[in-house]
């Protein structure tokens, strides 16, 4: 049995590796990297969770305590909300701007609107924690103001040990903002 999920990774590597804009529809938003592991683990186990939570509602439902069971099924559904916020949680682009997405809030800078897109060593926390270690991050200058917070950190929850993920992600939103950035 073939396991075309393997083929498809290894082409869209070979075509990320070949060129820092892979996309025609370079209108639409789009991550220019895959959320990392840990991002993706957590949003598994709360999806975990959420089953767990539909599961005691059918249970509950089947007892006879309606409003328990509606309570249960409320539940797993801000459960599968926060999950399925958690993995579009990153940097976004599209010829229209650069798209911040977080968890609870989005930003977007027009391209016009920056400087220029830079790697640069410095203190970056570790796994979102307070703790610092040092490592690569991905700062945006805007045209007029301070630099902002970090897009990007080799120590986030999308590239921690992938230390070619991160570059291949930084070099992609390099290219973009190359392409697209008022700095051309």
């Amino acid at each position: 049995m073939p396991l075309t999920f393997l083929t498809a990774d290894r082409v869209f590597d070979e075509v990320a590796a070949d060129t820092a804009l892979p996309y025609e529809d370079r209108d639409r938003w789009r991550r220019p990297y895959r959320p990392g592991p840990w991002r993706v683990g957590a949003a598994a186990l709360l999806l975990l969770l959420a089953s767990y939570l539909l599961f005691a509602a059918m249970i509950v439902a089947f007892a006879g305590a309606l409003p328990g069971a509606g309570g249960c099924v409320a539940g797993a559904a801000v459960v599968i909300a926060f999950a399925l916020r958690l993995v579009r949680v990153g940097v976004w682009v599209s010829e229209r701007g650069l798209r911040r997405v977080g968890l609870l809030t989005t930003a977007t800078l027009p391209w016009a609107e920056v400087s220029g897109v830079r790697t640069v060593q410095q203190p970056v926390q570790w796994l979102g924690l307070p703790r610092a270690v040092q490592g690569q991050a991905l700062l945006v200058i805007p045209t007029a103001g301070e630099p902002l917070r970090p897009l990007l950190t080799d120590h986030n929850a999308d590239f921690f040990s992938r230390t070619e993920a991160f570059d291949r992600a930084a070099d992609a939103i390099e290219g973009w903002a190359a392409e697209y950035g008022a700095y051309r």
